[in-house]
């Protein structure tokens, strides 16, 4: 069984994905593609095409609901990894369920998760 955000992509075509500018500056170690983000505030950077009135942002590939994959997932924001699906680790997501209703999908629930690996999990980031 595959991780159920692989048939989704609901959340990178909902929310929009603002982070501090330091995740985007190579010089100090930031890992965000710059060129994949646009100035949001004096110390925000946002991913392009998700500050739009429908978002959709430039790193995602997908079909919502049938296929998704970020195409910078190993650089993807820490926003973006800090937003668990629901269910991945015991509880729902608010985020998730919200995202997944506004594109027409179900929400995820514990039985989405039988046969996927502790391995094959998103691991939450180090605080």
């Amino acid at each position: 069984m595959q991780h159920p955000c692989l048939t989704c992509g609901a959340c990178c075509a909902f929310f929009r994905v603002s982070f501090h500018w330091s995740e985007a500056d190579p010089e100090l170690g930031g890992r965000v593609p710059l060129e994949l983000t646009e100035s949001l505030r004096s110390h925000e950077r946002v991913m392009r095409g998700t500050s739009q009135a429908k978002p959709s942002c430039i790193a995602l590939d997908a079909d919502i609901g049938r296929y998704s994959r970020c195409s910078i997932h190993d650089r993807r924001p820490s926003v973006c990894a800090a937003v668990p699906a629901s269910w991945e680790f015991g509880a729902a997501s608010a985020q998730c369920d919200k995202a997944r209703v506004a594109h027409g999908l179900a929400v995820l629930t514990q039985d989405d998760w039988a046969g996927v690996g502790e391995a094959d999990k998103n691991p939450l980031p180090a605080l």
